[in-house]
């Protein structure tokens, strides 16, 4: 089925609910929405003169305009591409050529980031800009009928990065997001016509799958007046939205938690807080289950399974009673109703419980595989079977336990960074030899980035893009440029240490295990 039917249907069983908020203000009922979506897909594919399977591009911080945008694209048979609005000029232009997307969508800010993209990138035509004339332009006209799609024609290619440091593009099909709302209600949450879900986090990413299950069921889509979080904003929010559910980062409970705005703060319409993508600890966990309730669901996946490979439920939070409690609260869950989840050593035999070994996953929820990159795809997809590249353990009553992050991917604040990304940015300075990125423990972002240099000893890369002093020495400010002008600011490493040597073992490998050692040593002696 083609996946605009979810607001269609919503809107014909309840036309005048509200569909899409900023603060407590709403903009569209589900009437609105589902007829304006049908006008702007009447315009993709007219105006803009897309064909069905053709990409569009969205370049937007949280923004009601956001989810109108993926929702044309559905109801007109095209491909969105959400993108990170934190990202760097280079790393926009990369996804969009990549991606081959035909048009971008960006809120005004975005647009004039992106000017001149259309005449660097070959299938890029047009860039609209909400808000202006051209936007307003596609709102108005006649709706077009929904575009019949095969399930496994492409919806949404979620980009994120992997160990070649560059983006990679996740191509989720109208089956794989079938899925994972069908998955939501069996296994996450239930929702009823007139609860709310507040977008904090980016709508490119999980809060936007949330988006999904939510229009199905005719629930409001909330987007904070501050287009992010803010624990006093959210807390406010409450006192207008009834069943509220919020998906958070592990570190934004804490601030949540953390914030004077929680004292004396009246959370009765908060239903239920949706944790993910970063540890969450246990301590942490039973501090926010004790002031706020069981209102928590956690959830394990990632963009080639989008938000759905294994899950702890709220029952199981509330579980008290169970001799193995506190572990199951540090577990990631088990895995999801329609979703095989195996422990599997390096030849591919599943491990019992207790063996630690590579996640693997298959189910109608996992990609079809990474836009354009056989090659990535091919080393993802084995045998049937995605491997997620996350070391865990299986416990004898189901419970998986994550145990380690392979490709040493970094999580700050809830998000991914991908150190191999910033190594190679890092390694275009003249006066860097090597160097080794790792991330460090941070009381409020989970993680921050840290990146250890070895210094040229007098000479350099010769084809490099980056204004230097003629000595081809480098400092830590040399090295800060370099990362502002080539990736997103919240990528940038904010330590360095300037190393005689890497540590490495007998094959050359980086012992990033010694330099986590290393700064583990620095807090203690501090």
């Amino acid at each position: 089925m083609n996946l605009a039917a979810f607001l269609h249907r919503s809107a014909r069983l309840a036309p005048g609910r509200p569909a899409l908020a900023v603060g407590a203000k709403t903009v569209s009922t589900y009437a609105e929405f589902s007829r304006d979506t049908a006008i702007l897909a009447s315009h993709l594919r007219t105006t803009l003169g897309l064909a069905p399977g053709d990409r569009v591009a969205i370049v937007m911080a949280n923004c009601p305009e956001y989810a109108l945008v993926k929702q044309a694209c559905w109801h007109a048979g095209v491909c969105c591409v959400p993108v990170n609005a934190k990202l760097h000029r280079k790393e926009f232009d990369y996804i969009l050529e990549q991606s081959g997307s035909r048009v971008c969508f960006a809120t005004p800010d975005k647009a004039e980031t992106l000017a001149g993209s259309e005449a660097e990138i070959a299938t890029l035509e047009q860039i609209v800009a909400t808000g202006g004339a051209d936007w307003s332009a596609l709102l108005t006209g006649d709706p077009m009928p929904m575009a019949e799609v095969a399930p496994d024609d492409p919806a949404w290619l979620f980009y994120t990065s992997g160990t070649t440091g560059r983006p990679k593009g996740a191509t989720l099909t109208h089956r794989n997001l079938v899925a994972m709302t069908m998955n939501y209600f069996a296994d996450v949450d239930t929702i009823a016509p007139g609860d709310a879900i507040v977008h904090c986090a980016p709508m490119s990413h999980g809060s936007g799958c949330y988006g999904l299950p939510h229009v199905a069921r005719a629930a409001v889509q909330v987007i904070p007046e501050s287009g992010g979080f803010d624990p006093a904003e959210m807390l406010g929010l409450l006192r207008h939205w009834p069943g509220t559910t919020f998906f958070f980062a592990p570190t934004m409970i804490v601030r949540l938690l953390n914030s004077p705005a929680l004292d004396g703060a009246d959370t009765s319409n908060l239903k239920t807080i949706i944790y993910g993508g970063g540890p969450m600890y246990v301590e942490d966990l039973l501090r926010g289950i004790d002031r706020l309730g069981q209102v928590f669901v956690q959830i394990y996946g990632q963009g080639e399974a989008p938000m759905t490979i294994t899950g702890l439920t709220r029952a199981m939070h509330a579980d008290t009673g169970h001799p193995r409690y506190r572990d199951h609260l540090g577990s990631a869950g088990v895995p999801r109703t329609d979703v095989e989840v195996r422990v599997v050593d390096p030849d591919g035999e599943p491990l019992p419980p207790g063996g630690i070994g590579e996640i693997v996953c298959r189910g109608d929820v996992v990609m079809a595989g990474y836009w354009n990159n056989p090659e990535a795809t091919a080393a993802t997809l084995r045998n049937g079977w995605l491997h997620t590249g996350d070391l865990g353990s299986f416990d004898e009553h189901g419970f998986l336990t994550l145990k380690d992050r392979s490709k040493d991917m970094i999580i700050s604040g809830g998000t991914n960074i991908y150190p191999r990304e910033i190594e190679e940015v890092l390694l275009r300075h003249p006066g860097v030899l090597e160097c080794s990125v790792i991330g460090r423990p941070h009381a409020d972002w989970g993680e921050e980035v840290v990146a250890f240099v070895v210094r040229q000893p007098g000479g350099g890369n010769v084809d490099v893009d980056v204004d230097v002093d003629e000595d081809v020495d480098v400092s830590e400010a040399d090295l800060d440029r370099l990362c502002l002008d080539n990736i997103a600011r919240f990528k940038r490493p904010k330590a360095y240490r300037f190393v005689d040597a890497l540590p490495k073992n007998n094959y050359g490998k980086v012992l990033k295990t010694e330099l986590r050692a290393w700064l583990a040593k620095e807090e203690d002696a501090a």
